[in-house]
Protein backbone atom coordinates (compact mmCIF):
# COMPACT_ATOMS: atom_id res chain seq x y z
CA UNK A 1 0.00 0.00 0.00
CA UNK A 2 2.78 2.42 0.96
CA UNK A 3 4.63 1.64 -2.27
CA UNK A 4 1.54 2.32 -4.41
CA UNK A 5 0.77 5.59 -2.63
CA UNK A 6 4.38 6.74 -2.97
CA UNK A 7 4.32 5.89 -6.69
CA UNK A 8 1.04 7.78 -7.07
CA UNK A 9 2.51 10.78 -5.27
CA UNK A 10 5.59 10.64 -7.49
CA UNK A 11 3.41 10.64 -10.60
CA UNK A 12 1.30 13.50 -9.23
CA UNK A 13 4.48 15.45 -8.52
CA UNK A 14 5.76 15.00 -12.08
CA UNK A 15 2.43 15.99 -13.61
CA UNK A 16 2.10 19.01 -11.31
CA UNK A 17 5.51 20.28 -12.47
CA UNK A 18 4.25 20.36 -16.06
CA UNK A 19 0.95 21.82 -14.90
CA UNK A 20 2.59 24.74 -13.14
CA UNK A 21 4.60 25.53 -16.26
CA UNK A 22 1.40 25.45 -18.30
CA UNK A 23 -0.47 27.68 -15.84
CA UNK A 24 2.44 30.09 -15.51
CA UNK A 25 2.80 30.34 -19.28
CA UNK A 26 -0.89 31.21 -19.61
CA UNK A 27 -0.55 34.00 -17.05
CA UNK A 28 2.61 35.38 -18.71
CA UNK A 29 1.04 35.32 -22.17
CA UNK A 30 -2.07 37.07 -20.86
CA UNK A 31 0.11 39.73 -19.19
CA UNK A 32 1.90 40.28 -22.51
CA UNK A 33 -1.42 40.58 -24.39
CA UNK A 34 -2.78 43.07 -21.85
CA UNK A 35 0.45 45.11 -22.04
CA UNK A 36 0.29 45.25 -25.84
CA UNK A 37 -3.37 46.26 -25.65
CA UNK A 38 -2.60 49.07 -23.17
CA UNK A 39 0.23 50.38 -25.37
CA UNK A 40 -1.97 50.30 -28.47
CA UNK A 41 -4.65 52.28 -26.63
CA UNK A 42 -2.20 54.88 -25.36
CA UNK A 43 -0.17 55.34 -28.52
CA UNK A 44 -2.53 54.59 -31.41
CA UNK A 45 -5.93 54.95 -29.70
CA UNK A 46 -6.95 51.47 -30.83
CA UNK A 47 -7.68 48.29 -28.91
CA UNK A 48 -7.27 44.62 -29.74
CA UNK A 49 -10.37 43.91 -27.63
CA UNK A 50 -10.89 40.95 -25.37
CA UNK A 51 -7.58 41.15 -23.51
CA UNK A 52 -9.35 41.57 -20.17
CA UNK A 53 -11.56 38.56 -20.91
CA UNK A 54 -8.62 36.37 -21.92
CA UNK A 55 -6.57 37.43 -18.89
CA UNK A 56 -9.47 36.47 -16.61
CA UNK A 57 -9.60 33.02 -18.15
CA UNK A 58 -5.82 32.67 -17.93
CA UNK A 59 -5.75 33.65 -14.26
CA UNK A 60 -8.52 31.19 -13.31
CA UNK A 61 -6.98 28.33 -15.30
CA UNK A 62 -3.41 29.09 -14.22
CA UNK A 63 -4.43 29.18 -10.56
CA UNK A 64 -6.32 25.89 -10.77
CA UNK A 65 -3.42 24.14 -12.50
CA UNK A 66 -0.92 25.38 -9.88
CA UNK A 67 -2.86 24.10 -6.85
CA UNK A 68 -1.45 20.56 -6.91
CA UNK A 69 2.15 21.77 -7.02
CA UNK A 70 1.43 24.22 -4.21
CA UNK A 71 -0.06 21.46 -2.06
CA UNK A 72 2.86 19.08 -2.60
CA UNK A 73 5.36 21.83 -1.71
CA UNK A 74 3.28 22.80 1.34
CA UNK A 75 3.38 26.35 -0.01
CA UNK A 76 -0.23 27.13 0.87
CA UNK A 77 -0.74 29.75 3.56
CA UNK A 78 -1.47 28.37 7.02
CA UNK A 79 -1.98 30.31 10.23
CA UNK A 80 0.58 28.68 12.50
CA UNK A 81 0.94 31.03 15.48
CA UNK A 82 -0.46 28.38 17.85
CA UNK A 83 0.39 25.34 15.70
CA UNK A 84 4.15 25.58 16.30
CA UNK A 85 3.64 25.45 20.09
CA UNK A 86 1.49 22.31 20.14
CA UNK A 87 2.69 18.71 20.76
CA UNK A 88 3.76 16.81 17.64
CA UNK A 89 0.92 14.29 17.92
CA UNK A 90 -1.73 17.01 18.07
CA UNK A 91 -0.09 18.83 15.14
CA UNK A 92 -0.25 15.60 13.10
CA UNK A 93 -3.96 15.22 13.86
CA UNK A 94 -4.56 18.87 12.90
CA UNK A 95 -2.65 18.32 9.66
CA UNK A 96 -4.99 15.43 8.77
CA UNK A 97 -8.04 17.50 9.73
CA UNK A 98 -6.74 20.32 7.50
CA UNK A 99 -6.33 17.92 4.56
CA UNK A 100 -9.79 16.44 5.14
CA UNK A 101 -11.31 19.93 5.23
CA UNK A 102 -9.48 20.82 2.04
CA UNK A 103 -10.70 17.60 0.41
CA UNK A 104 -14.31 18.39 1.36
CA UNK A 105 -14.08 21.94 0.05
CA UNK A 106 -12.28 20.84 -3.10
CA UNK A 107 -14.81 18.09 -3.75
CA UNK A 108 -17.67 20.58 -3.64
CA UNK A 109 -15.77 23.07 -5.78
CA UNK A 110 -14.85 20.46 -8.40
CA UNK A 111 -18.42 19.17 -8.50
CA UNK A 112 -19.68 22.71 -9.18
CA UNK A 113 -16.94 23.28 -11.78
CA UNK A 114 -18.01 20.06 -13.52
CA UNK A 115 -21.62 21.23 -13.49
CA UNK A 116 -20.72 24.61 -15.00
CA UNK A 117 -18.52 22.98 -17.65
CA UNK A 118 -21.06 20.31 -18.64
CA UNK A 119 -23.89 22.86 -18.85
CA UNK A 120 -21.84 25.15 -21.11
CA UNK A 121 -20.87 22.20 -23.27
CA UNK A 122 -24.45 20.90 -23.52
CA UNK A 123 -25.89 24.28 -24.53
CA UNK A 124 -22.88 25.46 -26.59
CA UNK A 125 -22.80 28.56 -24.38
CA UNK A 126 -20.72 31.52 -25.48
CA UNK A 127 -19.46 34.53 -23.56
CA UNK A 128 -21.55 37.67 -24.01
CA UNK A 129 -18.47 39.60 -25.13
CA UNK A 130 -17.08 40.70 -28.51
CA UNK A 131 -14.95 37.53 -28.63
CA UNK A 132 -18.01 35.29 -28.00
CA UNK A 133 -15.68 32.66 -26.55
CA UNK A 134 -17.16 29.13 -26.39
CA UNK A 135 -17.28 28.87 -22.60
CA UNK A 136 -16.64 25.14 -22.46
CA UNK A 137 -13.01 25.73 -23.50
CA UNK A 138 -11.85 27.89 -20.57
CA UNK A 139 -14.24 26.14 -18.19
CA UNK A 140 -12.96 22.73 -19.29
CA UNK A 141 -9.35 23.74 -18.65
CA UNK A 142 -10.37 25.24 -15.30
CA UNK A 143 -12.18 22.02 -14.35
CA UNK A 144 -9.17 19.93 -15.46
CA UNK A 145 -7.00 21.89 -13.02
CA UNK A 146 -9.28 20.94 -10.14
CA UNK A 147 -9.27 17.30 -11.28
CA UNK A 148 -5.47 17.37 -11.15
CA UNK A 149 -5.69 18.82 -7.65
CA UNK A 150 -7.92 15.92 -6.56
CA UNK A 151 -5.50 13.47 -8.20
CA UNK A 152 -2.76 15.00 -6.04
CA UNK A 153 -4.73 15.40 -2.82
CA UNK A 154 -6.13 11.86 -2.57
CA UNK A 155 -2.78 9.98 -2.32
CA UNK A 156 -1.33 12.72 -0.12
CA UNK A 157 -4.24 12.41 2.32
CA UNK A 158 -4.14 8.60 2.32
CA UNK A 159 -0.36 8.51 2.81
CA UNK A 160 -0.48 11.08 5.64
CA UNK A 161 -3.34 9.19 7.30
CA UNK A 162 -1.39 5.94 7.01
CA UNK A 163 1.65 7.62 8.59
CA UNK A 164 -0.50 8.93 11.45
CA UNK A 165 -2.01 5.50 12.12
CA UNK A 166 1.45 3.88 12.22
CA UNK A 167 2.79 6.60 14.52
CA UNK A 168 5.18 8.08 11.96
CA UNK A 169 4.65 11.71 13.02
CA UNK A 170 7.68 13.14 11.16
CA UNK A 171 6.27 11.69 7.92
CA UNK A 172 2.89 13.32 8.55
CA UNK A 173 4.66 16.64 9.08
CA UNK A 174 6.77 16.27 5.94
CA UNK A 175 3.67 15.49 3.87
CA UNK A 176 1.04 17.79 5.32
CA UNK A 177 2.52 19.97 8.05
CA UNK A 178 2.85 23.72 7.87
CA UNK A 179 6.28 24.79 6.71
CA UNK A 180 8.49 26.33 9.37
CA UNK A 181 10.64 29.43 9.02
CA UNK A 182 13.70 27.18 9.29
CA UNK A 183 12.54 25.05 6.34
CA UNK A 184 11.91 28.15 4.22
CA UNK A 185 15.30 29.58 5.14
CA UNK A 186 17.04 26.27 4.32
CA UNK A 187 15.32 26.12 0.91
CA UNK A 188 16.31 29.70 0.13
CA UNK A 189 19.90 29.01 1.17
CA UNK A 190 20.00 25.88 -1.01
CA UNK A 191 18.56 27.78 -3.97
CA UNK A 192 21.04 30.64 -3.51
CA UNK A 193 23.96 28.20 -3.31
CA UNK A 194 22.89 26.59 -6.60
CA UNK A 195 22.93 29.87 -8.49
CA UNK A 196 25.94 30.51 -10.71
CA UNK A 197 27.58 33.94 -10.50
CA UNK A 198 27.33 36.18 -13.55
CA UNK A 199 30.58 36.66 -15.48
Amino acid sequence: MTFLLDRWLGLADRISRYAIWFGGTLVLVSAFVVSVDVLLRKIFLISMGGSDELSGYAFAIGTAWALGFTLLRRANVRVDALYTRLPAALCAVLDIVALLSLALFLGLLTWQACSVFSTSLAFSARATTPLATPLWIPQGLWFAGYCLFIFTLVPLLLRALQALLTGDLPKVRSLAGARTIEEDAADEASHTASLKPLD
